[in-house]
């Protein structure tokens, strides 16, 4: 049965896009952020700091976009069919989920050749995708903290107190880039891992080939090594 990542209704252009903003926003927060914490080749500074706090801005922006068009954009909520819903429905606990967060946790752990199918998400994914949304704005909150002309703000000022100074503010910043980092190589593994055709819907929007939907069973069957 063909995996629900592979054609257009599991992921609408809208969602598409909003992925493209992500990875461009968070390579360049990356690079960036690195450049300030060590300046690997000169006069560049004024420009990485402005381009940190433009993409966080976009990141921020994209993101909060994201969860609200999950409430009204519909796609395909059950696996290997065209059948759509609101998109918040893969976010919640479903049905087609029960049980299957041990044997999620064995295949990812190489102790299992297989994994379950059912619903648009596995269980691991779901809570993965659904921590990086408090993740990001910790991380802008503690971006924003040691912004010098905001860090004087009552809210901003209140954090850096809390967390014992500017210092180590940073640090949390820091290591919460290598957090983002460390999953956005893991997300880019696990998503490619049975082959590269969710990558192909996601950045150019293409199928599998070889996707036929079948109205009777209303599933969608075929495609090239699944």
């Amino acid at each position: 049965m063909a995996h629900p990542a592979h054609y257009r209704e599991a992921h609408p252009m809208v969602f598409v896009l909003t992925h493209w903003i992500n990875l461009i926003s968070m390579v360049s927060l990356a690079f960036s952020g690195f450049y300030i914490h060590y300046p690997f080749f000169s006069g560049f500074m004024g420009v990485a700091r402005g381009m940190h706090f433009f993409f966080m801005y976009v990141l921020v922006v994209n993101l909060t976009f994201r969860i609200i068009a999950a409430f009204f954009v519909k796609s395909a909520v059950v696996n290997g069919s065209r059948q759509q819903d609101t998109d918040i429905k893969n976010w919640l606990p479903q049905e087609a989920n029960r049980g299957q967060m041990i044997p999620w946790l064995k295949y990812y752990l190489f102790l299992k050749k297989d994994h379950p199918l059912g619903a648009k998400y596995g269980v691991l994914q779901k809570i993965a995708y659904i921590a990086t949304v408090p993740l990001t704005y910790v991380m802008m909150w503690t971006g924003f903290s040691l912004y010098g002309p905001y860090m004087n703000h009552p809210w901003f000022e209140s954090s850096l107190a809390l967390v014992g100074g500017p210092m180590n503010m940073r640090i949390i910043h820091y290591f919460m880039m290598w957090v983002f980092i460390i999953f956005t190589a893991i997300h880019a593994y696990l998503a490619n891992v049975e082959g590269f055709a969710p990558s192909r819907l996601i950045f150019a929007w293409k199928e599998s080939e070889g996707l036929e939907f079948d109205p009777k069973t209303g599933k969608v069957v075929g495609g090239k090594g699944h």
